[in-house]
């Protein structure tokens, strides 16, 4: 281990937004050794970490009869000049475990703005334990830890001339916050949204998206399903006749999804279709599991065939590496010892001597990792 890497290691773990804060928070570890800055810092002010990123829930506030938007002020460490588009990591404290899972931001991004929150719009889903204490359960003033904000599903700058989004149900979020910037930036582009959501009730945003169209800044339509029937790939040529000319961001359920992919391959226009993809499906692959060794730290955990590697190491208080927590940005990658895991999202299983995801991995039978 090289002289960087060994000030560096007491905060390896931390999800840093640059180089500098990475620094900055292995020199407090070293300076307050024995002890760490947290000891410190949290009489202070729990919002003050050297070695993680923290938040304090402002507000809870229901959108529609299963969603609600949260609003957290980030404390020390938490950068602002995250693109729209891009999600968070959120981390809340749960019989005793931290549970993670990641939101996209549906805030503006202004470093100058006096309200120094960010939000994001949860989802309960009925098979979703954390999703539905966020949005039935969580109290402002709340304490949760943060993941710094990433993801690749942003828009351009310059805009292009012509955008389509196309969403369905929660796949509105990120691009609520897109549309907040460019009315807050006063940008001016060609926008279609065509947007899928059950019913009006299930409507998220709808008074905003009303006015947003109303000032022309998007040019708005809504399918109703249950009355208008599906949003298809063969009926997405109707609602926006110059789809070819557009570039366009999606974001939806996976079959929705992979319809407008195989839509847009079809068309030779794959270059133009950006999508983002949502939660990790888990448990539909088989039912395995097994005894995760964590072998530079010794520690151990018993794991069901739908628990990742990353939760099962943070369960047994293994210092694990981490970003996005859904197979986005490659920081959890590490090397597979021993044993069989297998990829909750396609089935794949790795066996010892190649890297894996951790936050999209799942014991196949026990094994060992290097971490």
């Amino acid at each position: 281990m090289g002289l960087l890497e060994r000030f560096e290691e007491p905060v390896s773990g931390v999800a840093a937004r640059s180089r500098g804060a990475q620094w900055a928070r292995a020199a407090l570890t070293r300076i307050t050794t024995p002890l760490l800055p947290d000891d410190y810092l949290h009489l202070a002010n729990p919002l003050w970490s050297a070695r993680e990123l923290r938040g304090k829930v402002v507000s809870v506030t229901r959108e529609t009869e299963d969603t609600a938007t949260i609003r957290i002020r980030p404390g020390w460490g938490f950068s602002f000049d995250y693109v729209p588009g891009q999600y968070v990591g959120i981390g809340v404290l749960m019989e005793g475990r931290w549970a993670w899972r990641s939101y996209s931001l549906t805030s503006t991004p202004d470093s100058s703005a006096n309200d120094k929150t960010i939000s994001i719009t949860v989802k309960a889903m009925p098979e979703g334990f954390l999703s539905s204490h966020l949005v039935n359960g969580l109290k402002p003033g709340t304490v949760v830890r943060l993941a710094a904000p990433r993801g690749e599903f942003v828009l351009p700058d310059p805009l292009p001339e012509k955008v389509l989004f196309v969403t369905a149900g929660s796949g509105l979020t990120p691009i609520i916050s897109m549309l907040r910037t460019v009315r807050h930036r006063d940008q001016r582009t060609d926008i279609r949204l065509v947007h899928s959501t059950p019913t009006p009730a299930d409507l998220l945003f709808a008074d905003e998206l009303t006015t947003l169209a109303d000032d022309g800044i998007v040019d708005l339509h809504v399918q109703y399903t249950r009355s208008d029937g599906q949003l298809t790939p063969e009926v997405l040529p109707t609602l926006c006749a110059d789809w070819r000319e557009r570039q366009t961001w999606a974001c939806g359920p996976a079959g929705f999804l992979d319809g407008l992919q195989r839509l847009y391959a079809e068309a030779h226009l794959a270059e133009r279709l950006h999508i983002e993809r949502f939660a990790l499906e888990r448990g539909v692959v088989g039912a395995h599991g097994g005894t995760v060794t964590f072998a530079r730290s010794g520690k151990s955990a018993v794991a069901d065939g739908a628990t990742t590697l990353l939760e099962a190491g943070e369960s047994a208080g293994a210092m694990m590496p981490f970003g996005c927590r859904m197979g986005i940005c490659q920081s959890c990658v590490v090397m597979l010892d021993k044993g069989c895991v297998r990829d909750l999202r396609s089935g794949v299983e790795h066996v010892e001597g190649e890297r894996i995801q951790t936050c999209v991995s799942a014991a196949a039978g026990d094994c060992t990792l290097d971490v």
